[in-house]
């Protein structure tokens, strides 16, 4: 019998000693993640949550190390996460836009690289589904060009925030932090090219020219998730899964849906978070 495993980070801020002072301050991160662990409970997944100083870069690592070492073929990783997305300079050349995608974590930015090598621990024939409600995600597994704007700024509601770390702010990260940076493309050359067995699935809060809403209870994209799940009364595949969420937002902000690593047809055309 197959089993489930999931994890879940929320992060409504981050250290500011290892952010040049910024402590990206969010307000829903924490109930997208909680929120995310309750819909994977219902589908009797074992999880894992991560708020906020738990969710750093050795805690991730480790939970996927566990999880890959726990998971066989035919079983599921469900992964979620809600905070701020980033980019730095890659210095592996890898991306070619010369930029690497990261996940903002508390201790320091986790690069899709990582992200990547990760997912290449798990066995041939594992699923992956990964949720990712932060910025600049419709490829947070790959890579992501320069951001250069959105539409639709004006008129938002005092306190809504992005979930993208502000350039200024990645400008200081990147030079407080360039050593371990550089060191931890340095040990994985390959980047993206690392071979796959696992098959992953994303659906992303936007595309990688957007940014995401954060909001008072959910971010925009984890609010509209949760409404057409309907608390479990959703029974169609992931793709559409994605199109319902899509057809309820605006159009500065569009979930993406991407598949990487080995195709499983007969994943991609099961029923959402079906163990």
């Amino acid at each position: 019998m197959a089993q489930g495993l999931s994890l879940h980070l929320g992060l409504n801020h981050v250290d500011p000693k290892r952010y040049g002072g910024w402590d990206g301050a969010l307000t829903a991160c924490h109930s997208d993640a909680t929120d995310m662990r309750k819909l994977a409970d219902s589908r009797g997944f074992t999880s894992r949550l991560l708020l906020s100083a738990e969710a750093n870069s050795k805690a991730l690592a480790s939970e996927f190390s566990a999880a890959a070492a726990r998971l066989k073929k035919g079983d599921i990783f469900f992964l979620s996460y809600s905070g701020h997305g980033g980019q730095q300079p890659d210095t592996n050349g890898d991306e070619p836009d010369a930029k690497d995608e990261t996940w903002v974590l508390y201790d320091r930015e986790f690069f899709d690289d990582e992200l990547h090598a990760q997912f290449a621990t798990f066995a041939a024939g594992v699923r992956i589904i990964v949720l990712s409600d932060s910025c600049h995600s419709g490829t947070v597994t790959r890579s992501i060009p320069i951001y250069q704007g959105i539409a639709g700024m004006a008129g938002l509601p005092a306190g809504i925030r992005f979930r993208a770390i502000p350039e200024a702010v990645s400008r200081r990260v990147w030079k407080q932090n360039r050593a371990e940076f550089e060191q931890i493309q340095k040990a994985l050359p390959l980047g993206d090219a690392i071979p796959v067995r696992a098959s992953v699935i994303l659906i992303s809060g936007c595309q990688d020219n957007q940014l995401s809403l954060d909001g008072q209870r959910n971010g925009l994209f984890t609010e509209k998730l949760r409404k057409v799940w309907r608390k479990g009364k959703f029974s169609d595949s992931y793709k559409v899964l994605r199109n319902e969420i899509a057809a309820t937002m605006p159009p500065t902000q569009t979930p993406n849906y991407l598949r990487t690593g080995a195709k499983d047809e007969i994943f991609a055309r099961q029923p959402a978070f079906v163990i």
